[in-house]
């Protein structure tokens, strides 16, 4: 597994990390994006891509790109790990204050990183973006076979993992950081469930998790084929919920006498 390195700034404010997998044709646009809004802000930010084993130039985009003020690394994987493998690789060598979990064709504005960054401020460990909340816009929305999905997978892993998580697999999270390196140290799954996982894992240590509505755009060209996974999905639904139940909860704090 390889690394490239351009200009990494001692304390980033924020670790954008972006997992990405034959993402060479909208990469370009996203990281554009990113660095337009950094630049209007004066962000000290950096940028994690990590490339899962792609074999159409990905990596090689983000190398001879000028992304300046951004700080613009990528990581290799070598061969197709998964995203869950990607995003905990990217997170785990992240050093922002905040770490930002984006997917790579930016289907959440970067803009609503404010409403993220809010959350945060205001106290809460983990703020996420939801497509379920009546605030929410998704413009447009997926295709009803793809929503029809959707509702299944809502509906059986809120029977198994945090139900009063709406939307866990909308691909716009933000951690502090002392809890991304908590919570995706102990991550164990390396495919699309691992954002049911590092939720519940979050839940279970006792952080609080923000739920945001955001603006969401769908992309016709959609990795994620859930059809061809319903049974794997469920058998790591399962072990997420089992080796919960090995998970020790916090203690409460001493109440004062």
């Amino acid at each position: 597994m390889n690394s490239a390195t351009t200009a990494q700034p001692a304390n980033p404010t924020l670790s954008v990390v972006i997992p990405a997998f034959n993402e060479a044709r909208r990469l370009g646009k996203t990281l554009a994006g990113i660095r337009t809004y950094a630049q209007k802000h004066a962000a000290i930010w950096e940028v994690i891509v990590v490339d899962d084993g792609s074999h159409d130039g990905t990596a090689a985009l983000v190398r001879r790109g000028t992304w300046r003020p951004l700080a613009v690394r990528v990581l290799e994987n070598g061969r197709n790990r998964g995203k869950g493998f990607s995003v905990r690789r990217g997170m785990l060598a992240s050093s922002g204050e905040t770490r930002l979990l984006c997917d790579a064709d930016l289907s959440t504005p970067i803009e609503e990183i404010e409403k993220l960054l809010s959350r945060i401020a205001e106290g809460a460990d983990i703020a996420i973006g939801s497509r379920d909340l009546p605030e929410s816009k998704l413009d447009p929305p997926q295709p009803l076979p793809r929503r029809l999905m959707a509702w299944l997978f809502r509906g059986l892993r809120r029977r198994l993992l945090i139900p009063t998580i709406r939307d866990t697999q909308c691909g716009f999270k933000c951690f502090r950081g002392d809890v991304a390196q908590e919570v995706f140290a102990r991550q164990t799954l390396d495919g699309f469930v691992f954002d049911c996982e590092i939720l519940a894992l979050a839940d279970r240590l006792g952080y609080r998790i923000d739920e945001v509505g955001v603006v969401w755009r769908h992309h016709p060209d959609s990795r994620v084929k859930p059809r061809r996974e319903v049974f794997r999905v469920l058998a790591e639904l399962l072990a997420v919920r089992r080796h919960l139940r090995k998970l020790e909860r916090p203690s409460p704090p001493d109440q004062a006498h």
